[in-house]
């Protein structure tokens, strides 16, 4: 009784570290500003974050088209007057068209379920498959019987008979 106690106990701590690390590099990587120095890195990060409304599967920032490079000259008439920040850029410039031009969902709202609901799911999986796992060692499932063990011995001696012979 207390092996399997002292089991158990030894199990949490490295479960509530292995917890602890996932949601502090999550917070990390959040929280991390790495964005644009430059205003011209700037103009080149949100015309990556637009797709092209004229061109099937490319951003702004890669078309060559006329109505992307309209998009470019309005991004850098934005960004070199400094009132706005990329986000609120990128929304107005995405409102001024009928066609959504976003290329990455926000993190917010209906958007944000794009970004939890895999990791929600993975959790949920993980969680159905240490259920079932519980489940099945809790039957006994996994032992085995006189049966087992009979024909077991008897394909062993069965090899060893053949193996001498």
């Amino acid at each position: 009784m207390t092996n399997l106690f002292n089991k158990k106990l030894k199990r949490w701590p490295t479960w509530f570290v292995m917890l602890f690390c996932v949601v502090a590099l999550m917070l990390i990587g959040t929280q991390r500003d790495s964005g644009p120095s430059t205003p011209q890195e700037r103009i080149e990060s949100i015309a990556q974050r637009l797709a092209c409304p004229t061109c099937d599967g490319e951003s702004v920032y890669e078309s060559r088209g006329a109505a992307s490079q309209a998009i470019r000259k309005e991004i850098a008439r934005q960004v070199a007057d400094g009132q706005l920040t990329d986000s609120q850029i990128v929304k107005a410039i995405d409102d001024s068209y009928t066609a959504d031009l976003k290329l990455v969902p926000s993190g917010t709202g209906f958007d944000a379920l794009i970004w939890i609901l895999p990791i929600v799911l993975l959790v949920v999986a993980i969680a159905s498959l240490v259920v079932v796992f519980k489940r099945w060692k809790a039957q006994g499932s996994l032992t085995a019987t006189d049966a087992d063990r009979d024909l077991v011995q008897s394909a062993l001696r069965q090899a060893s008979e053949n193996r001498d012979s």
